[in-house]
């Protein structure tokens, strides 16, 4: 009779021949029990019974048969990609983009959203209850099944206080147990993430930064941040900080405004280029939109405070450069992305002055305002997987 250590060194071995399998089918699908074979290095014998218990719990199917060869055709088996579902959104102060994804990934729901509807509040009950109401409407394409949220927001996730610190655009979301209100309004559990982080992971997954070690991720907008890749993972330092570039002390700013929003986001972000724009001389209503929209057109004042742009953007690239050694660099967000056109060349030729460790690559961003919702859905695909296999598998 086989002793009990003998029985659960086989049950641990079963489950991870068919989560090997599983992960298999996944990336390879539709796939035949040769290629399987082939893919993951176990005998035949031992796929056939992975597979057989896979389909038994319903998380593969048999999807037809290969055909057009000589001999008899191979079954081919793909997952079952309704078992889960998962919602990724990118909360910030004027848009909620949200998206909804089976297990395979392919995005069943898209939707943005203006955070703060029509006559409505931006304080953090307000938007609990928009985010929830927009949870919901999501979660009747997925029948209610939804397994896994991640929510991309700006700042730092406080854990244990359960509020975001170093958030200004989001006000009140700094009291201590606002995002756990948040948290009980959804329908399933849920993460919540620096969103330019997410924007990284958004990049390494279907982005420029797919397959490139070391880079980061760049946004400038209504505010400034970064997202870090080191060794193909994202680094999020010893508290979750790592890549906050909006304090790093550039720029000559009002120290109130710096307290707050930190130097180089005081005069690197959108408003940074409406303020250096009015100094220069600009009047009437400037935005940031519109000081890229003169400086397209030839206007000097407006190239001038795109040039001052671009000195900020330089500096603090060539410190992430002498601290990191990235191969690439992503410039994405309202300004970073939408301004490129006038701006890239001006930093890239700035960085090579700046460093003499050669300038990595950098590239404007191909996801545009995609990027914090497909790093999310990519990160809740990851939980969703693991959770979906092992109450599965285990019935746990």
């Amino acid at each position: 009779m086989p002793s009990r250590e003998t029985a659960n060194t086989t049950s641990v071995l079963r489950i991870m021949n068919e989560r090997a399998v599983y992960e298999r089918i996944r990336l390879l699908g539709p796939v035949s029990r040769p290629q399987l074979a082939a893919a993951t290095g176990l005998s035949k014998p031992t796929i056939s019974l992975a597979l057989a218990d896979l389909e038994r719990v319903g998380l593969v199917k048999a999807i037809g048969r290969r055909t057009g060869g000589a001999g008899r055709s191979a079954r081919l088996y793909g997952i079952r990609p309704e078992t889960g579902w998962v919602i990724g959104l990118d909360v910030g102060r004027e848009w909620i983009r949200a998206a909804l994804a089976d297990l395979s990934g392919e995005v069943a729901v898209r939707e943005d959203v203006r955070s703060v509807g029509a006559g409505g509040s931006a304080e953090p009950a307000a938007l609990i209850d928009r985010i929830g109401r927009i949870v919901d409407e999501l979660a009747k394409a997925a029948d209610g099944a939804v397994t896994h949220i991640v929510l991309g927001t700006p700042g730092v996730h406080d854990v244990e206080n359960r509020r975001l610190r170093l958030a200004p655009n989001l006000p009140g979301w700094d009291v201590p147990g606002v995002t756990g209100r948040l948290a009980r309004r959804l329908p399933a559990p849920c993460a919540i993430e620096n969103d330019i982080d997410l924007a990284a992971l958004g990049e390494r997954g279907y982005g420029l930064g797919e397959g490139v070690p070391h880079f980061a991720f760049v946004s400038i907008g209504t505010g400034i941040g970064m997202g870090i890749v080191l060794n193909g993972e994202l680094h999020r330092g010893a508290r979750g900080a790592a890549g906050e570039i909006a304090w790093l002390p550039f720029g000559e700013a009002d120290p109130r405004e710096t307290r707050s929003h930190g130097m180089l986001e005081s005069v690197a972000s959108g408003p940074g280029v409406v303020a250096a724009a009015r100094r220069l001389g600009m009047t009437g209503a400037i935005t940031a939109k519109r000081v890229f929209d003169e400086a397209r057109a030839g206007d000097p004042l407006a190239a001038e405070a795109v040039a001052h742009e671009a000195g900020h953007v330089a500096r603090a690239l060539a410190s992430v450069v002498a601290l990191l050694d990235p191969d690439l660099i992503v410039l994405g967000g309202g300004i970073g992305g939408h301004g490129a056109d006038v701006l890239l060349g001006a930093v890239r030729d700035r960085l090579e002055t700046m460093t003499p460790l050669g300038a990595p690559r950098v590239e404007v961003s191909a996801l545009g305002d995609d990027a914090v919702v497909l790093g999310a859905l990519a990160t809740g695909l990851e939980t969703a997987r693991d959770l979906v296999f092992t109450r599965a598998v285990t019935g746990s």
